[in-house]
């Protein structure tokens, strides 16, 4: 099953951030984001992406072209040009790299990548937000529900922390906790290809809406219910707390173990 992860975002929320890269390329400890969300998929044995490009799309395809040099020691044979690498990180990825414009929407994109991920069921997620989901159990989930589609529902992070007090005292205090009330979309979804027929205003189409309400209108659309970590990358403090879970050595979202 692919992965097909939407990367063509500006990010403008972010400012100085994205004046000179996309959004998944923005760094949580040294990584870009997109980084860290392929890992948690390929942590569950899902190793073939299908990014979707937009803005400043050559970035991220100079990094992955670039990706074993920057993240493998490795002898060059001058020569020949051979290179030959050594140990370092290793990710058994198969990456497509989707130029789907500019200026295309969420749903215009899907279906631009259409014919690198064929006629079968797939993943789609967003390039900036990061989770401790249990991928195996989503994909699960999807089957026993026979649903054209399925997204992952979260709680969002609260703004700040919850103070408990007794009296004049504090009980107890609890920093920037998952929110106890409503539930979101928080990207993660299961699709099958019939999917696509509900994008039906080609680029302009945005996945979040008319695709997904007809979706729910026709009782297609299941929701897998995440109670754990999640948390997007919207502003400059979103990268702040991430790169401080990620420094504290014990991030939430890291699933992987090398």
């Amino acid at each position: 099953m692919k992965v097909v992860i939407l990367a063509g975002g500006a990010g403008t929320r972010l400012g100085e951030e994205t004046a000179v890269k996309p959004k998944p390329m923005v760094e949580i400890g040294g990584y870009p984001i997109l980084w860290h969300i392929m890992k948690i998929y390929s942590a569950y044995g899902y190793n073939e992406f299908v990014i979707a490009l937009g803005y400043k799309a050559f970035v991220i395809k100079d990094y992955f072209l670039n990706f074993l040099p920057w993240t493998r020691n490795f002898s060059l044979h001058m020569s020949s040009g051979k290179i030959t690498y050594h140990d370092g990180p290793e990710n058994d990825w198969i990456v497509h790299l989707i130029d789907t414009g500019h200026d295309t929407m969420t749903g215009g994109r899907l279906l631009r990548a259409s014919e690198f991920i064929g006629d079968e069921p797939f993943m789609l997620t967003y390039g900036d937000g990061v989770a401790d989901i249990d991928i195996r159990a989503l994909v699960d989930f999807h089957k026993r529900s026979k649903k054209l589609a399925t997204l992952t529902t979260v709680r969002p992070p609260a703004r700040f922390g919850t103070v408990a007090l007794n009296g004049e005292a504090v009980s107890s205090f609890l920093e920037k906790p998952q929110s106890g009330e409503g539930w979101i979309n928080g990207g993660f979804f299961v699709l099958e290809p019939e999917v696509r027929r509900y994008i039906r205003n080609g680029d302009a189409t945005t996945w979040e809406g008319e695709p997904l309400e007809n979706l729910a209108r026709d009782g297609q659309l299941g929701a897998y219910q995440h109670g754990g970590f999640w948390q997007p990358m919207d502003t400059l403090r979103d990268v702040r707390q991430l790169e401080h879970l990620w420094q504290s050595g014990s991030p939430p979202w890291k699933v992987w173990s090398a």
